[in-house]
Parts: structure tokens; C-alpha cells; sequence
């Protein structure tokens, strides 16, 4: 159906028309269910559950340490509790949280119907569940992990933790990463991509800013975590030793890695929570945001700042004092940006009229909370003062004050703000208030006494304390405030409860805001906007009252739903010009059942059934194949109208859509993890005991002239099938040819490397090298044929081309990743040689 022709349908009918396109159907086909306002829901309502989960958890610690030498728990159920306490709130509650936040948001903020990929949120929120109901029942079953959150080494090695209690928390933590990762490259596209006509960079709503910036942060900072992750489980599996100090492995190296992301993650956690302080205090205060330009700048120092300050958590481990010096100022440095989004907001404040409302209310919590937690940080970022405060209580206070200053109550000032556009009712907010004050004063009591106690000298992980120490009054206070606090969260949970069932209805934009999110009914159907807008200001700017009723008539873009297929607008990044139509798939139980077997493949490896775990894997790369014909055609189609005398071509026509930027990003997190393995050996030649080893595994020169020979032509017929399009499957066939050779040689060398390889550091490295190029020459072969099959069924033309050019981008990288792999012994070698003249 063409827009803009003949009569326009009413709204009503227009709206019966997109929500039987976009309607999931009730039922058993709610799992099938893509739509981000599903998705995004079922995140934030699952990350609520854990957030259950943990709280319980940290009043079992409470009680346990309310008096010393407590017969509560034994310490092998502590060291449980302990690490399942930080596991669930720090990866399946926080992170998760705001992703669904962003998945619900996002597309309404930006003036679209969906994310880029709704398949893809709903495999992750899927991955995500099966991983963390791993973990929970593994509590459960009484075999959780006991080593700490952060898992060091050599506690969660194989010598001290010989149960599958490490292996739980590294395969599950790598399954719910998947999660992280997914959405990272879908709000990153998202954001850049699927923004409404006329929607330049600098008229974004500042939370997608945010959002931007967070999702790039999780796109490299989460694969060296996965990356350790897999290491050390290796290492336990198959007696490679990379963190083993007896044969060429640095306990060192996972702390390295771990804080590579560990340290990011406190802003990944942190930004999307200023993001929406950012979004709700210029409506409470009835005025522009202040400084948004100065505001960005800031977020991207601060983010750019966040992955030099891994360090700072190995100040005592014995790291030179040159290097010290480098990280504790850099440490310090990253309050600037902080500052100045604190200053920005103050000035917002000061520059309007503010209402004081409960979202306003907990920002208030957020600012005197978060402003402590930033000092004691400035306070550990020097080193003689850590140095006297490292592993007391007092971390484990300033971690809190942070977290749940800059995360907690930022989210809850951001529930009250958007659950009226959620369930469409307004909060009855007769125990907001006296909530928030539990919870506020609950909190302070709690974490206050822990700097005392930390000051004190009392550590972190003790499972008891004698009484002679002087610290049992402190932890009495500290955890009868904590009992305080979780009443206070209770009567949070029931005030929401009561505002779904008894809040009153509301029309849209309750708090007059300028964003689009409230520009569309409330709850939201389920294609929010029955025409796009056209954004000619500042997205925070608008006036949704008025275009929220165009949009409903129909006088946007894309005004009725065409031939029963959802379609987007995709824009120019930096100018927001309308560039082509996206075509999005149905609903399905692929990503259901791509999860489940995706599940499949880490139980295998949980429980040790190795034989299993290809059968999965190969199931799973079958049900990633199967997502690929929804949207697919076998003829070129003719640009389409989008309205208002414009036509755009389909994304399968267009020379950059959202498949190849995501695929481009999926190429940069992998690059992460291939330079963190790369910086990982590095460390381990600079660093470890016991080197150099005795003997180095090389290379033949013939096998590797012969592979680097035929890595150079799988690069070069990946670039030239997209110059032949349909014509390329001789092209094609030769690239499959060339990478089963690389995968052969490849093959060879692990063979040969093996008996090394669990022999030493330098041997393991070499081996996972090798192993990691003959993994993306696997990935390089199924990609090859996929695209003659797509050739062979005429879904490539001169125009649709987007196959062939994802395949150009993989058939490259993976040349260039076989290339290094090949010259990285000849290298580990030449240094090896170096350090024994």
C-alpha cells in the first residue's frame, strides 16, 4: 500500500492494520515473541528476579557477620554466598537491567518501530536466562562457584578448586556474555542507523548518547573477560597453563584480563544510569539540559579514560613504580568527566524551576550517595592510601557507594519516571516516599560503617572475625541497616505492584517532557509510532503533545504497513538523512531454539561430555543459517515509497545496511580478543616465572608459505566475489578450497604443538593461536558456502549484493587473524632467543 494516495484510513483502522504486522499473537507464541517492547520488558523483569536473588544473598552475609565467630554459615557455604552475591549483581542484574531499559527505550527515543535486529535481543534474553538459571541452580544443588567474583587464580584453578564449582561460573558467565555482546552491536546499529528522518548526530536525545557510548565500551571490553574466561577453562579442562606459575603461567595474567573489563564495567554500569538523569532532570527542572555538547565530550573522556585504569585495582601485586605513577594518575583523572556532568546537571537546577517529585527524589539519593562514593574512589586511586585500604572493608564500601549510588537509585527515579508510560498508569505514590527514605537510610547506615570497620583493618571474604577485634558493634549497625534497607525495597516492590493494579489512567506525556518516547499512546502498541517522524530540532526539544496525534493521522513516514512486512527507516549516521527501507523478519522460535542448543554446547562442556559439544555447536550454526531467508528476495525490487514523494531502495540493495555494520562490529570485538590473547603472551614472555621454556615450537617454512599463500587468496576471492556478484561462484568454491587447506595445515601444526603445549606457558599460547585462526577459517568455510547457495537459489544480483559483502569483510579479517597466527611463533621465538643472550 503507497502512502500519501487517495484516502487516508482512520488512526483506529490505521492501527489495526501495523498491529496485525507487529502483534504478537497471545499464547504459547509469546515465546516466539521479537518485538523490543517484549523483549526489553522480560530483561528488566528478569534482572529484577536476580536482583531478588542477590539481595537475599547480601542478607545472608549481613547475618553472618552481625556477630563474630557466628555458627551461621561455615566457610565453604560463606566463600558460596559471598561469590554468588557479587556473580548475580554485577552480571546478570546491572548490566542486563539497562540493556532491557535500552532495548524497551531506545527505538521510542529515536522515532523508530524497532531495534535493528529483534531476533538477536530475543536470542540474547534467552542466552541470558539459561546462563544465570546455570548459576542459580548451582547454588542451589550446593557446587556454586566459591572463589570470588573476580575468580583469581590460583584459587579457581584446578589444585584449589578441584570441583566443577570454577567451571559453573566461567561456562555460565560465557554464555550470558553472549547476551552482552548481542546487545551491544544491536544498540550500537540501532542507535547509528535507525533514527528518524532529518535526526543528526547533534540532535540525539542525550540518553542515546549514553547508550552509544556504553554499547561501545561492552563491544571491547567484554571479550578480554570471555577471553580469560576460556583460557583459564582450558587450563582446567586440558592442563594448558596459563596461569600455572610451576610451568611458564602467571597467576597475573587473569587479573590483567579480568580488570580489563572489570574497571570499564563500573562506567558500563554507571553511564546509562547518568544517561537517564540526564533525560529526567531537565523535565523536573522545566529547562534544557545544560552543557549537552560538553556533556558528550565528557562521556567519551570518561570512556576512553575507563580502559587505562585496570591497574588500579593491582596496586599491591608488585607492579613498578613508574607504572604506578602512570595509573594512579590516570585514576584520578577520570573524576574530571565525572565532575563535569555533576556540574551539568547542578547548573540545569539552578537554571530552572524544579518540581519535587519521587524520581527527583532519588536523584537527590544518587547525588549525595555517589558524590561519597567518588571521593573514597579519588581516595583509593592514591596508591600509599590503598596500599593501607586494599582488600579491607572499605573497598567493599566505596564499590557500593558507587554502584549502588551511580546505578541503584538512578534506576529507581528512572522507574517512577517510565512506568507510567509502561503500564499507562500514573504511581499511587502513597509509600514512594517513606520507601525511599528506608532504602536511603538503610544504605548509608549499612556502607557507612563498613569504611569504619574497613579502617579499621577488617578484610574482605572473612567468613568470621574474633571479638577482641572491635569490629562487632560496627557490623551490628551495619547490618541491622541493611535489614532496614531491604524493608525499604519491599515497600518499593509493592508501591509498583499497587501502581499496576490501582494507578490511574494517564493520557500521554504525564511530566510534559520533550522527547519522542511520549509522542505515542501509553502502554505503547507495539509498533509505537503509526507513522516516523521527521526531527528538525534537538530530540529533548520537541513537543510531543502536537506530534503525537500527526504521527497517529498518519503524517509521517512510512504511514501504513506495505504487503504485510515491517519496515523501518534507515538514515545516514551523521546526518540523519533518509538512506533505505529496512526489512525486518517475524516473530519465530528460532531464537529460542538457537538458545537452547547454544545451552546445549556449555552443558557438554560443563559435565565433560567433550563428544557433544560439536554436535552442538554444528546444530546451532544450522539454526543461525535457518534465521537468514525471512527477509530474503529473489528478484530486485523497485525503490520503495516512504511518503512525502520519497523512495527508498530495501536494505538487501543498499551498499552499507544494518547487517554489514553489525557484522563489521562483531569483527572489532573479536580483534579485542585476539589482541588481548596476543597481549596475554606478551605478558607472560615479560612477566612469568619460569621462562624462557626449553624449547619453542616453530613452523616449517613450506606448510606456512603454503598456507599464508592460500589465507592471501581466500582474502583476495572474498573481495572479488562482490565485484562478480551472481557470477562468483567459482570464486566462492576456490575460497572454500583455500581455507580447508588452512584448516588442514592449521590442523598440523596443533598436532605437532600439542605435546608442548601442556608443558608450558609459551606452548599453551602457541597452541591457542593457532587454534583461533583455524576457528575463523571453520566460520570463513561456512560463510563461503552459504553464499553459493544463496547464488544457487538467486537471492544475489548486481544489487543484492549484502551476502557477498559480509562474507568480503569475514574472508579478510580471518586472513589477516591466519597470517598472525603463522608469524606468531617465528616471533615468540626471535623474543624468546632476545631474552636468553
Amino acid at each position: 500500500m503507497r502512502e500519501n494516495t487517495g484516502l487516508q484510513p482512520s488512526p483506529i483502522a490505521r492501527h489495526k492494520a501495523f498491529e496485525k504486522v507487529w502483534g504478537t499473537p497471545p499464547g504459547w507464541a509469546r515465546l516466539a515473541a521479537v518485538n523490543h517492547n517484549i523483549v526489553g520488558k522480560r530483561f528488566m523483569l528478569t534482572a529484577l528476579v536476580f536482583f531478588t536473588i542477590g539481595g537475599l544473598l547480601a542478607m545472608l552475609i549481613r547475618t553472618q557477620l552481625a556477630s563474630s565467630e557466628s555458627a551461621f554459615m561455615d566457610a565453604e557455604q560463606y566463600a558460596q554466598v559471598f561469590t554468588m552475591h557479587g556473580t548475580v549483581m554485577m552480571f546478570l542484574f546491572a548490566i542486563p537491567f539497562f540493556e532491557g531499559g535500552a532495548m524497551y527505550l531506545l527505538p521510542k527515543l529515536l522515532g523508530t518501530r524497532d531495534l535493528a535486529f529483534p531476533r538477536m535481543s530475543a536470542y540474547g534474553y534467552w542466552c541470558y536466562l539459561f546462563g544465570g538459571t546455570i548459576l542459580i541452580a548451582a547454588l542451589i544443588g550446593g557446587v556454586a562457584p566459591d572463589s570470588g567474583w573476580f575468580m583469581y587464580t590460583p584459587l579457581s584453578s584446578n589444585i584449589f578448586s578441584p570441583g566443577i564449582n570454577s567451571d559453573v561460573w566461567l561456562l555460565g558467565i560465557t554464555f550470558v556474555e553472549i547476551s552482552a555482546l548481542s546487545a551491544a552491536i544491536e544498540i550500537i546499529v540501532s542507535i547509528l542507523k535507525l533514527r528518524a528522518a532529518g535526526m543528526s548526530l547533534d540532535k540525539m536525545p542525550i540518553l542515546a548518547w549514553y547508550m552509544l557510548v556504553v554499547a561501545t565500551m561492552m563491544l571491547v571490553g567484554f571479550p578480554p573477560l570471555i577471553l580469560g574466561s576460556v583460557l583459564l577453562e582450558v587450563e582446567r579442562a586440558f592442563g594448558l597453563p596459563f596461569f600455572d606459575p610451576t610451568r611458564g603461567g602467571d597467576p597475573l595474567l587473569w587479573q590483567h584480563l579480568f580488570w580489563l573489563f572489570g574497571h570499564p564495567e563500573v562506567y558500563i554500569i554507571f553511564l546509562p544510569a547518568a544517561g537517564a538523569i540526564s533525560t529526567i532532570l531537565p523535565v523536573f527542572a522545566g529547562t534544557p539540559l545544560a552543557g549537552y555538547r560538553i556533556i558528550i565530550a565528557a562521556l567519551v573522556s570518561m570512556a576512553f579514560l575507563s580502559f587505562g585504569l585496570w591497574v588500579h585495582h593491582m596496586y599491591t601485586v608488585g607492579i613498578p613504580h613508574v607504572a604506578l605513577s602512570f595509573f594512579s594518575a590516570a585514576s584520578a583523572m577520570v573524576a574530571v568527566p565525572t565532575a563535569i556532568q555533576i556540574f551539568a546537571w547542578l547548573a540545569t537546577i539552578s537554571h530552572g524551576h524544579p518540581r519535587f517529585s519521587v524520581p527527583m527524589l532519588h536523584i537527590f539519593g544518587f547525588f549525595f550517595v555517589f558524590v561519597i562514593g567518588g571521593l573514597t574512589g579519588v581516595m583509593l586511586a592514591m596508591v600509599p592510601f590503598d596500599w593501607q585500604a586494599h582488600d579491607t572493608h572499605f573497598v567493599v564500601a566505596h564499590l557500593h557507594y558507587v554502584l549502588v549510588g551511580g546505578f541503584v537509585f538512578p534506576m529507581l527515579a528512572a522507574a517512577y519516571y517510565w512506568l507510567p508510560h509502561i503500564s499507562g498508569r500514573q504511581p499511587v505514590q502513597h509509600l514512594s516516599k517513606a520507601a525511599f527514605w528506608m532504602v536511603f537510610i538503610g544504605f548509608n547506615v549499612t556502607f557507612f560503617m563498613m569504611h569504619l570497620t574497613g579502617l579499621r583493618g577488617m578484610p574482605r571474604r572473612v567468613f568470621e572475625y574474633p571479638a577482641e577485634s572491635g569490629w562487632e558493634t560496627l557490623n551490628f549497625i551495619s547490618s541491622m541497616g541493611s535489614f532496614v534497607m531491604t524493608m525499604g525495597f519491599a515497600l518499593i516492590a509493592l508501591d509498583f505492584i499497587l501502581l499496576f493494579r490501582f494507578g490511574r489512567r494517564y493520557h500521554r506525556n504525564p511530566w510534559k517532557a520533550g522527547t519522542l518516547e511520549w509522542a505515542m499512546p501509553t502502554p505503547p502498541p507495539s509498533y509505537n509510532f503509526a507513522s516516523l517522524p521527521s526531527v528538525e530540532r534537538r530530540a529533548d526539544l520537541l513537543d510531543p503533545d502536537r506530534l503525537g496525534p500527526a504521527l497517529a493521522a498518519g503524517e509521517g513516514y512510512l504511514g501504513m504497513p506495505r504487503n504485510g512486512r515491517m519496515e523501518l527507516l534507515a538514515v545516514d549516521i551523521a546526518s540523519g538523512r533518509p538512506d533505505h527501507v529496512v526489512r525486518l523478519p517475524r516473530q519465530t522460535f528460532l531464537p529460542l531454539a538457537t538458545a537452547v542448543a547454544t545451552g546445549s554446547f556449555f552443558l557438554a562442556l560443563l559435565f565433560k561430555v567433550y563428544w557433544m559439544a560439536p554436535l552442538a555447536l554444528a546444530l546451532v550454526t544450522a539454526l543461525f543459517l535457518l534465521w537468514t531467508g525471512d527477509t530474503a528476495e529473489k528478484e530486485d525490487l523497485e525503490d520503495l515509497d516512504i511518503g512525502h514523494g520519497l523512495a527508498l531502495p530495501p536494505h538487501m540493495q543498499a551498499p552499507y545496511p544494518p547487517a554489514w555494520w553489525a557484522m563489521l562490529l562483531a569483527l572489532i570485538a573479536d580483534a579485542t580478543a585476539f589482541i588481548s590473547l596476543l597481549f596475554g603472551t606478551l605478558f607472560l614472555w615479560i612477566s612469568a616465572p619460569n621462562w624462557p621454556p626449553a624449547e619453542i615450537s616453530g613452523v616449517d617454512p613450506l606448510p606456512a608459505l603454503v598456507a599464508a599463500a592460500v589465507l592471501v587468496i581466500s582474502a583476495w576471492t572474498g573481495h572479488r566475489a562482490v565485484q562478480a556478484g551472481p557470477g562468483a561462484a567459482s570464486l566462492l568454491l576456490l575460497n572454500m578450497v583455500c581455507q580447508l587447506v588452512a584448516i588442514a595445515i592449521f590442523g598440523w601444526l596443533l598436532l605437532l604443538v600439542w605435546p608442548r603445549a601442556q608443558a608450558h606457558g609459551a606452548g599453551a599460547s602457541v597452541f591457542v593461536v593457532i587454534a583461533f585462526a583455524a576457528l575463523h577459517n571453520s566460520i570463513g568455510v561456512v560463510l563461503a558456502s552459504f553464499g553459493l547457495f544463496r547464488i544457487s537459489k538467486g537471492y544475489v544480483s548486481r544489487k543484492r549484493l549484502l551476502d557477498l559483502r559480509i562474507g568480503q569483510l569475514w574472508h579478510g579479517y580471518s586472513a589477516a587473524v591466519g597470517l598472525t597466527a603463522l608469524a606468531f611463533p617465528i616471533l615468540l621465538a626471535a623474543l624468546v632467543g632476545e631474552t636468553t643472550r
